[in-house]
């Protein structure tokens, strides 16, 4: 049987080389590289064919939660991954919920066994879609600006409240404030530092935000990034179309025709499939 290709992903040095030997004594494991940082883990993924990620929540630049997002928007298969975490087993049952493993530190070798197990049930069952969507649940609602703040209550043992996303968002409109119910919403897209929704009635409103701020204020069950200045809302997709070139476009219910950026094509796939 060919072995698991295994990355093992911590900013401690002594942490990645202690999970290492660890991972040595099991004959089906083959650690394919210790990466000291979340970006050397994504490049390899994308790179080479790995097939297990063991990953450190809390590192510099770019925690655990955060790399495992980039790893559900880039990566096919999503390689099998368990979170390593120093949190206690009050705070760790925030994973539980949502089915992923994890591992605590210190490493403890039958817990260890435990989740080599999980591993090759999910290899061998080949739930890839699965495990993608248990994965993209779980970090939607932690990895943009309260990111810390999660962090924080996990650490502490606090528990985690389902994220709730607004029904409408509030525009200022010549001195007025108007609420715009968000499921009327069919796209967004950007004009400098405003946001323009734009609305099944066929009415504009223009809204003063970032588009990353925004993405974050809607539920991404509803809404999809499809371009680094555009957002739809995917229950107004009628199709996605391949053009000769390759890239990818997409036709609204309306006749709106958006451009697919091959940074979110996958991502764009994976709503529509859903």
């Amino acid at each position: 049987m060919s072995k698991i290709r295994t990355l093992i992903v911590d900013d401690e040095p002594l942490a990645r080389k202690g999970l290492a030997v660890r991972l040595s004594e099991f004959d089906d494991i083959e650690v394919i590289r210790l990466c000291s940082n979340g970006q050397e883990a994504i490049d390899e993924c994308v790179s080479g064919n790995i097939q297990l990620v063991f990953l450190d929540i809390q590192m510099p630049n770019m925690n655990g939660f955060e790399v495992a997002r980039a790893l559900s928007e880039s990566v096919n298969p999503l390689p099998a991954i368990v979170f390593v975490t120093a949190f206690d087993q009050f705070a760790v049952k925030a994973f539980e919920i949502h089915a992923l493993d994890y591992i605590l530190k210190p490493v403890d070798d039958n817990r260890l066994k435990q989740a080599v197990e999980k591993v090759h049930t999910y290899l061998k069952t080949q739930q890839d879609n699965a495990h993608k969507k248990k994965l993209a649940s779980f970090v939607a609602g932690i990895t943009g600006n309260n990111c810390e703040e999660i962090l924080k209550k996990l650490a502490t043992g606090d528990s985690l409240a389902d994220r709730r996303y607004p029904e409408s968002l509030a525009v200022k409109e010549q001195g007025e404030i108007v609420r715009v119910p968000v499921v009327t919403i069919q796209w967004v897209d950007a004009a400098g530092d405003y946001m323009c929704l734009h609305c099944q009635d066929g009415q504009t409103h223009i809204l003063r935000k970032t588009m990353k701020e925004l993405e974050q204020e809607l539920d991404p069950q509803l809404f999809v990034r499809v371009h680094r200045s555009a957002i739809v809302n995917t229950k107004q997709i009628s199709k996605l179309v391949t053009q000769v070139s390759g890239e990818y476009l997409l036709v609204l219910d309306n006749g709106q025709e958006l451009k697919v950026s091959r940074s979110y094509r996958d991502k764009v796939k994976a709503a529509l499939a859903s």
